[in-house]
Protein backbone atom coordinates (compact mmCIF):
# COMPACT_ATOMS: atom_id res chain seq x y z
CA UNK A 1 0.00 0.00 0.00
CA UNK A 2 1.55 3.69 -0.59
CA UNK A 3 0.17 5.96 1.64
CA UNK A 4 -0.65 9.28 0.52
CA UNK A 5 -0.18 13.08 1.86
CA UNK A 6 2.83 12.73 3.73
CA UNK A 7 3.53 15.39 6.18
CA UNK A 8 7.72 16.54 6.62
CA UNK A 9 8.61 17.75 9.87
CA UNK A 10 11.93 19.98 9.93
CA UNK A 11 14.12 19.38 12.53
CA UNK A 12 17.03 21.65 13.70
CA UNK A 13 20.22 20.34 15.18
CA UNK A 14 19.54 16.23 15.83
CA UNK A 15 21.64 14.73 17.52
CA UNK A 16 23.17 11.94 19.81
CA UNK A 17 21.77 8.14 20.11
CA UNK A 18 18.51 9.12 19.80
CA UNK A 19 18.89 10.12 15.97
CA UNK A 20 20.70 6.96 15.41
CA UNK A 21 17.86 5.00 16.70
CA UNK A 22 15.50 6.11 14.83
CA UNK A 23 17.46 5.56 11.45
CA UNK A 24 18.17 2.15 12.51
CA UNK A 25 14.47 1.41 13.02
CA UNK A 26 13.46 2.94 9.12
CA UNK A 27 15.88 0.86 8.03
CA UNK A 28 14.86 -2.39 9.14
CA UNK A 29 11.31 -1.44 7.69
CA UNK A 30 12.94 0.03 4.27
CA UNK A 31 12.56 -2.05 0.87
CA UNK A 32 16.35 -1.25 -0.43
CA UNK A 33 18.78 0.95 0.60
CA UNK A 34 23.03 1.32 0.03
CA UNK A 35 25.61 1.42 2.77
CA UNK A 36 25.79 5.22 2.02
CA UNK A 37 22.43 5.57 3.02
CA UNK A 38 23.08 3.51 6.12
CA UNK A 39 23.73 4.79 9.25
CA UNK A 40 26.82 2.84 9.60
CA UNK A 41 28.05 5.38 6.98
CA UNK A 42 25.71 8.35 8.20
CA UNK A 43 26.17 8.27 11.08
CA UNK A 44 30.14 7.80 11.27
CA UNK A 45 31.69 11.05 13.04
CA UNK A 46 28.15 12.85 12.62
CA UNK A 47 28.76 15.42 15.13
CA UNK A 48 32.03 16.31 13.16
CA UNK A 49 31.13 16.15 10.17
CA UNK A 50 27.67 17.81 10.07
CA UNK A 51 28.65 20.81 12.29
CA UNK A 52 24.18 22.68 11.30
CA UNK A 53 22.17 19.66 11.12
CA UNK A 54 19.23 19.60 9.73
CA UNK A 55 16.75 16.39 9.72
CA UNK A 56 13.66 16.16 7.85
CA UNK A 57 11.13 13.77 8.12
CA UNK A 58 8.38 12.00 7.00
CA UNK A 59 5.11 10.41 8.16
CA UNK A 60 1.83 9.44 7.45
CA UNK A 61 -1.18 8.55 9.97
CA UNK A 62 1.78 7.81 12.53
CA UNK A 63 4.16 6.06 10.71
CA UNK A 64 7.47 6.83 10.11
CA UNK A 65 8.45 6.94 5.87
CA UNK A 66 11.42 8.60 5.56
CA UNK A 67 14.16 10.24 6.69
CA UNK A 68 16.92 12.86 5.39
CA UNK A 69 19.68 14.24 7.43
CA UNK A 70 21.58 17.30 5.54
CA UNK A 71 23.82 20.18 6.79
CA UNK A 72 23.48 23.66 6.12
CA UNK A 73 26.49 25.69 4.95
CA UNK A 74 26.73 29.65 3.85
CA UNK A 75 22.82 29.26 2.54
CA UNK A 76 23.48 25.75 1.04
CA UNK A 77 22.01 22.36 2.64
CA UNK A 78 23.84 19.25 1.64
CA UNK A 79 22.32 15.70 1.54
CA UNK A 80 24.28 13.52 4.05
CA UNK A 81 27.42 15.73 3.47
CA UNK A 82 28.62 18.68 5.02
CA UNK A 83 29.81 21.11 2.06
CA UNK A 84 33.11 21.41 3.67
CA UNK A 85 35.80 19.67 1.31
CA UNK A 86 37.69 18.48 4.07
CA UNK A 87 34.79 16.71 6.01
CA UNK A 88 33.44 15.24 3.10
CA UNK A 89 36.82 13.95 1.59
CA UNK A 90 34.96 10.50 2.27
CA UNK A 91 33.28 10.23 -1.07
CA UNK A 92 29.95 9.49 -0.92
CA UNK A 93 27.77 7.96 -3.78
CA UNK A 94 24.33 6.12 -4.05
CA UNK A 95 22.89 9.06 -1.78
CA UNK A 96 18.99 9.36 -1.57
CA UNK A 97 16.35 9.97 1.49
CA UNK A 98 15.87 6.83 3.50
CA UNK A 99 12.75 5.18 2.50
CA UNK A 100 10.44 2.77 4.29
CA UNK A 101 8.82 -0.01 2.45
CA UNK A 102 5.79 1.70 1.41
CA UNK A 103 6.66 4.94 1.09
CA UNK A 104 5.85 5.94 -2.72
CA UNK A 105 8.10 8.44 -4.55
CA UNK A 106 5.83 11.27 -3.64
CA UNK A 107 7.29 10.49 -0.08
CA UNK A 108 10.78 10.86 -1.83
CA UNK A 109 9.49 14.19 -3.30
CA UNK A 110 7.81 15.93 -0.16
CA UNK A 111 11.14 15.38 1.69
CA UNK A 112 12.88 16.56 -0.91
CA UNK A 113 10.68 20.04 -1.64
CA UNK A 114 10.52 20.53 2.26
CA UNK A 115 14.44 21.34 1.99
CA UNK A 116 13.44 24.38 0.72
CA UNK A 117 11.66 25.81 3.71
CA UNK A 118 14.73 25.29 5.55
CA UNK A 119 15.33 29.18 6.88
CA UNK A 120 18.16 30.28 5.22
CA UNK A 121 19.15 27.80 2.24
CA UNK A 122 19.17 29.14 -1.66
CA UNK A 123 21.01 26.17 -2.93
CA UNK A 124 20.45 22.22 -2.40
CA UNK A 125 23.61 20.39 -3.20
CA UNK A 126 22.72 16.34 -4.31
CA UNK A 127 25.94 14.46 -4.69
CA UNK A 128 26.14 11.11 -5.90
CA UNK A 129 22.56 10.33 -6.11
CA UNK A 130 19.96 8.68 -8.87
CA UNK A 131 19.13 11.23 -12.00
CA UNK A 132 15.78 10.90 -11.32
CA UNK A 133 15.92 12.52 -7.87
CA UNK A 134 17.08 16.46 -8.26
CA UNK A 135 14.02 16.43 -10.24
CA UNK A 136 11.75 15.40 -7.59
CA UNK A 137 13.56 18.28 -5.24
CA UNK A 138 12.25 20.84 -8.15
CA UNK A 139 14.34 24.15 -8.25
CA UNK A 140 16.79 24.90 -11.44
CA UNK A 141 20.32 22.79 -11.62
CA UNK A 142 23.58 25.34 -11.39
CA UNK A 143 25.33 22.33 -11.39
CA UNK A 144 25.04 19.16 -13.15
CA UNK A 145 27.40 16.35 -13.79
CA UNK A 146 26.54 12.31 -14.70
CA UNK A 147 29.07 10.10 -13.75
CA UNK A 148 28.81 6.13 -14.97
CA UNK A 149 29.08 3.76 -12.60
CA UNK A 150 30.52 0.39 -14.09
CA UNK A 151 29.09 -2.74 -12.21
CA UNK A 152 29.20 -6.97 -12.50
CA UNK A 153 25.74 -7.99 -12.49
CA UNK A 154 26.05 -11.72 -10.82
CA UNK A 155 22.82 -13.15 -11.24
CA UNK A 156 23.47 -13.60 -15.47
CA UNK A 157 27.05 -14.75 -14.44
CA UNK A 158 25.41 -17.21 -12.42
CA UNK A 159 22.46 -17.80 -15.12
CA UNK A 160 25.23 -18.67 -17.29
CA UNK A 161 26.76 -21.38 -15.41
CA UNK A 162 29.07 -19.01 -12.73
CA UNK A 163 32.13 -18.39 -14.99
CA UNK A 164 32.90 -14.58 -14.50
CA UNK A 165 36.50 -14.68 -16.87
CA UNK A 166 33.97 -16.16 -19.93
CA UNK A 167 31.78 -12.76 -19.90
CA UNK A 168 34.68 -10.59 -20.07
CA UNK A 169 36.56 -9.49 -22.78
CA UNK A 170 39.26 -11.16 -24.50
CA UNK A 171 41.62 -8.83 -23.82
CA UNK A 172 40.61 -8.60 -20.26
CA UNK A 173 40.78 -12.32 -19.99
CA UNK A 174 44.13 -12.55 -21.32
CA UNK A 175 45.40 -9.94 -19.13
CA UNK A 176 43.86 -11.35 -15.90
CA UNK A 177 45.61 -14.88 -16.64
CA UNK A 178 48.71 -13.75 -17.78
CA UNK A 179 48.90 -11.87 -14.30
CA UNK A 180 47.81 -14.88 -12.51
CA UNK A 181 50.84 -16.64 -14.42
CA UNK A 182 53.03 -13.91 -13.35
CA UNK A 183 52.23 -14.13 -9.45
CA UNK A 184 52.28 -17.15 -9.37
CA UNK A 185 56.20 -17.45 -9.98
CA UNK A 186 56.09 -16.28 -6.38
CA UNK A 187 53.48 -18.70 -4.94
CA UNK A 188 49.17 -19.62 -4.87
CA UNK A 189 46.83 -16.66 -5.17
CA UNK A 190 45.15 -16.13 -1.96
CA UNK A 191 41.90 -14.36 -1.12
CA UNK A 192 41.60 -13.63 2.48
CA UNK A 193 39.04 -11.48 4.51
CA UNK A 194 39.59 -9.42 7.92
CA UNK A 195 37.56 -11.58 10.05
CA UNK A 196 38.57 -9.30 13.33
CA UNK A 197 38.28 -5.83 14.19
CA UNK A 198 41.87 -5.67 15.14
CA UNK A 199 42.54 -7.58 11.78
CA UNK A 200 40.40 -4.84 9.62
CA UNK A 201 42.43 -2.15 10.89
CA UNK A 202 45.63 -3.20 10.61
CA UNK A 203 44.96 -3.75 7.36
CA UNK A 204 43.58 -0.87 6.45
CA UNK A 205 46.93 0.75 7.28
CA UNK A 206 48.32 -1.65 5.42
CA UNK A 207 46.23 -0.68 2.83
CA UNK A 208 46.66 3.16 3.06
CA UNK A 209 50.37 2.64 2.79
CA UNK A 210 49.91 1.33 -0.18
CA UNK A 211 47.74 3.25 -1.42
CA UNK A 212 49.40 6.77 -0.48
CA UNK A 213 52.33 5.08 -2.01
CA UNK A 214 50.58 5.01 -5.56
CA UNK A 215 48.79 8.54 -5.26
CA UNK A 216 52.20 10.14 -4.49
CA UNK A 217 54.20 9.04 -7.26
CA UNK A 218 51.02 10.48 -9.61
CA UNK A 219 51.71 13.55 -7.66
CA UNK A 220 48.47 13.46 -5.50
CA UNK A 221 48.12 12.51 -1.86
CA UNK A 222 45.33 10.12 -2.20
CA UNK A 223 42.28 9.85 -0.48
CA UNK A 224 43.67 8.76 3.58
CA UNK A 225 46.28 11.14 3.51
CA UNK A 226 44.18 14.06 5.42
CA UNK A 227 43.47 13.31 9.55
CA UNK A 228 40.08 13.86 9.13
CA UNK A 229 39.86 11.37 6.60
CA UNK A 230 41.92 8.78 7.87
CA UNK A 231 40.22 8.82 11.61
CA UNK A 232 36.86 8.70 9.42
CA UNK A 233 37.54 5.49 7.85
CA UNK A 234 39.42 4.11 10.88
CA UNK A 235 35.85 4.60 12.34
CA UNK A 236 33.60 3.53 9.60
CA UNK A 237 35.92 0.27 9.86
CA UNK A 238 35.24 -0.40 13.87
CA UNK A 239 31.27 0.06 12.89
CA UNK A 240 31.22 -1.66 9.70
CA UNK A 241 33.02 -4.85 10.70
CA UNK A 242 31.22 -6.08 13.75
CA UNK A 243 27.87 -5.55 11.49
CA UNK A 244 29.09 -7.76 8.68
CA UNK A 245 28.99 -5.17 6.06
CA UNK A 246 33.12 -4.84 5.89
CA UNK A 247 35.39 -6.36 2.77
CA UNK A 248 38.40 -5.83 3.52
CA UNK A 249 40.18 -8.20 1.51
CA UNK A 250 43.97 -8.94 1.07
CA UNK A 251 44.89 -11.13 -2.07
CA UNK A 252 48.54 -12.55 -1.53
CA UNK A 253 50.67 -14.95 -3.67
CA UNK A 254 52.73 -17.05 -1.53
CA UNK A 255 53.80 -14.81 0.65
CA UNK A 256 53.78 -11.28 -1.13
CA UNK A 257 51.31 -9.50 -0.81
CA UNK A 258 49.62 -8.23 -4.14
CA UNK A 259 47.08 -5.96 -2.93
CA UNK A 260 43.95 -4.78 -0.35
CA UNK A 261 40.58 -4.08 -1.33
CA UNK A 262 38.29 -1.74 1.23
CA UNK A 263 34.71 -2.75 0.01
CA UNK A 264 31.64 -2.43 2.11
CA UNK A 265 28.14 -5.44 1.49
CA UNK A 266 24.86 -4.69 2.77
CA UNK A 267 22.25 -6.58 1.15
CA UNK A 268 23.05 -8.51 -1.70
CA UNK A 269 25.85 -5.67 -2.87
CA UNK A 270 29.14 -5.17 -2.65
CA UNK A 271 30.61 -1.52 -3.13
CA UNK A 272 34.43 -1.50 -3.79
CA UNK A 273 35.45 1.57 -2.21
CA UNK A 274 38.78 1.93 -1.97
CA UNK A 275 42.22 -0.04 -2.92
CA UNK A 276 46.11 -0.29 -1.97
CA UNK A 277 47.89 -2.21 -4.53
CA UNK A 278 51.36 -3.13 -4.47
CA UNK A 279 52.78 -1.69 -7.91
CA UNK A 280 56.09 -1.74 -7.88
CA UNK A 281 56.58 -5.43 -7.12
CA UNK A 282 53.86 -6.55 -9.47
CA UNK A 283 56.27 -6.43 -12.32
CA UNK A 284 55.69 -5.43 -16.17
CA UNK A 285 52.97 -8.09 -16.56
CA UNK A 286 51.28 -8.25 -13.19
CA UNK A 287 48.24 -6.47 -12.58
CA UNK A 288 47.71 -6.00 -9.20
CA UNK A 289 43.81 -4.32 -9.57
CA UNK A 290 42.78 -6.65 -11.92
CA UNK A 291 44.07 -9.38 -9.79
CA UNK A 292 42.57 -8.69 -7.01
CA UNK A 293 39.05 -7.27 -8.40
CA UNK A 294 38.39 -10.39 -10.40
CA UNK A 295 39.10 -12.83 -7.16
CA UNK A 296 36.40 -10.71 -5.20
CA UNK A 297 34.03 -10.79 -7.46
CA UNK A 298 34.54 -14.37 -8.11
CA UNK A 299 34.19 -14.81 -3.91
CA UNK A 300 31.48 -12.52 -4.35
CA UNK A 301 29.25 -14.75 -6.73
CA UNK A 302 30.13 -18.01 -4.18
CA UNK A 303 28.82 -15.75 -1.78
CA UNK A 304 25.53 -15.24 -3.14
CA UNK A 305 25.83 -11.60 -4.02
CA UNK A 306 23.54 -9.75 -6.57
CA UNK A 307 26.29 -7.27 -7.70
CA UNK A 308 29.93 -5.56 -7.44
CA UNK A 309 29.56 -2.41 -7.96
CA UNK A 310 32.68 -0.44 -9.14
CA UNK A 311 31.26 2.54 -8.07
CA UNK A 312 31.66 6.25 -10.14
CA UNK A 313 34.36 7.00 -12.86
CA UNK A 314 35.28 6.08 -16.26
CA UNK A 315 38.23 4.00 -15.39
CA UNK A 316 39.42 1.91 -17.53
CA UNK A 317 39.79 -1.35 -15.30
CA UNK A 318 36.27 -0.74 -14.01
CA UNK A 319 35.06 -1.22 -17.66
CA UNK A 320 36.78 -3.53 -18.07
CA UNK A 321 35.15 -5.91 -15.26
CA UNK A 322 31.70 -4.57 -15.43
CA UNK A 323 29.17 -6.36 -17.63
CA UNK A 324 26.56 -3.38 -16.49
CA UNK A 325 26.55 0.52 -15.77
CA UNK A 326 24.59 2.26 -13.69
CA UNK A 327 24.71 6.42 -13.25
CA UNK A 328 25.04 8.44 -10.64
CA UNK A 329 24.53 12.56 -10.50
CA UNK A 330 26.31 15.43 -8.61
CA UNK A 331 24.08 18.44 -8.63
CA UNK A 332 23.88 21.81 -7.49
CA UNK A 333 20.06 23.16 -7.23
CA UNK A 334 18.32 26.95 -6.80
CA UNK A 335 15.06 28.06 -6.99
CA UNK A 336 13.70 28.25 -10.02
CA UNK A 337 12.76 31.90 -9.69
CA UNK A 338 16.08 33.01 -7.58
CA UNK A 339 19.13 35.23 -9.19
CA UNK A 340 21.01 32.28 -10.45
CA UNK A 341 17.54 30.84 -11.09
CA UNK A 342 16.48 33.05 -13.44
CA UNK A 343 20.18 33.24 -15.49
CA UNK A 344 19.91 29.55 -15.87
CA UNK A 345 16.15 30.06 -17.97
CA UNK A 346 17.38 33.01 -19.72
CA UNK A 347 20.02 31.18 -20.94
CA UNK A 348 18.09 27.96 -21.70
CA UNK A 349 15.69 30.35 -23.54
CA UNK A 350 18.44 31.80 -25.84
CA UNK A 351 19.90 28.45 -26.53
CA UNK A 352 23.57 29.70 -25.96
CA UNK A 353 26.73 27.57 -25.14
CA UNK A 354 27.59 27.09 -21.50
CA UNK A 355 31.40 25.08 -20.63
CA UNK A 356 31.74 24.25 -24.50
CA UNK A 357 28.35 22.34 -24.40
CA UNK A 358 24.70 23.44 -25.44
CA UNK A 359 22.03 23.78 -21.96
CA UNK A 360 19.36 21.69 -22.58
CA UNK A 361 16.30 20.74 -20.93
CA UNK A 362 15.11 17.86 -19.18
CA UNK A 363 12.69 15.78 -19.63
CA UNK A 364 10.74 14.51 -16.48
CA UNK A 365 12.12 11.67 -14.88
CA UNK A 366 9.75 9.45 -15.68
CA UNK A 367 10.82 9.44 -19.39
CA UNK A 368 14.18 9.99 -19.47
CA UNK A 369 15.63 8.12 -15.61
CA UNK A 370 18.60 6.03 -17.24
CA UNK A 371 18.08 2.49 -15.63
CA UNK A 372 20.25 -0.14 -14.40
CA UNK A 373 20.82 -2.97 -17.20
CA UNK A 374 20.24 -5.46 -13.88
CA UNK A 375 18.23 -4.16 -11.56
CA UNK A 376 16.15 -0.78 -11.52
CA UNK A 377 16.16 2.62 -9.44
CA UNK A 378 13.13 4.25 -7.22
CA UNK A 379 10.66 5.34 -9.54
CA UNK A 380 9.56 8.84 -9.96
CA UNK A 381 6.21 10.27 -9.80
CA UNK A 382 3.69 12.84 -10.85
CA UNK A 383 5.40 15.65 -8.99
CA UNK A 384 8.67 15.59 -11.65
CA UNK A 385 9.50 19.31 -12.85
CA UNK A 386 11.71 19.43 -15.79
CA UNK A 387 14.66 21.39 -14.85
CA UNK A 388 16.88 23.40 -16.78
CA UNK A 389 20.78 21.67 -16.74
CA UNK A 390 24.17 23.67 -17.12
CA UNK A 391 26.26 21.51 -18.80
CA UNK A 392 30.30 21.39 -17.97
CA UNK A 393 30.64 23.17 -14.63
CA UNK A 394 33.07 21.77 -12.43
CA UNK A 395 33.47 18.33 -11.61
CA UNK A 396 32.74 16.98 -7.94
CA UNK A 397 35.65 16.13 -6.30
CA UNK A 398 38.14 12.97 -6.93
CA UNK A 399 37.73 10.18 -5.12
CA UNK A 400 41.72 9.43 -5.53
CA UNK A 401 40.82 5.50 -6.14
CA UNK A 402 43.23 3.30 -7.21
Amino acid sequence: MTPGAPQVEILASPRGEALGQLWRELEAKAAEFSFFQSWTWVGCLADERYPDPVLLRANSGGRLLGLALLNRRRGRLCLAESGEPVLDAPFIEHNAPLLAADAGPEVEAALLRAAWQVPGVGQLVLGGVPPHLPRLAGGIAWRWQERPVPLVALGPVRAAGGDYLAGLSANSRYQIRRSARRYAAFGALRLDRAETLPEALEWLEALATLHGETWRARGRPGAFADDFAWRFHQALVARAQPRGELDLLRVTAGERVVGYLYNFRLRGRVYAYQSGLDHVGAGPHGKPGLTCHAMAVERAIAEGAESYDFLAGPDRYKRSLANAEATLVWAELVPRWSARGLVVRLRGAAGRIVGGRPLRALTPASAERPALREGNTRGAGAADQPIAVIIGGPAPRSSDRA
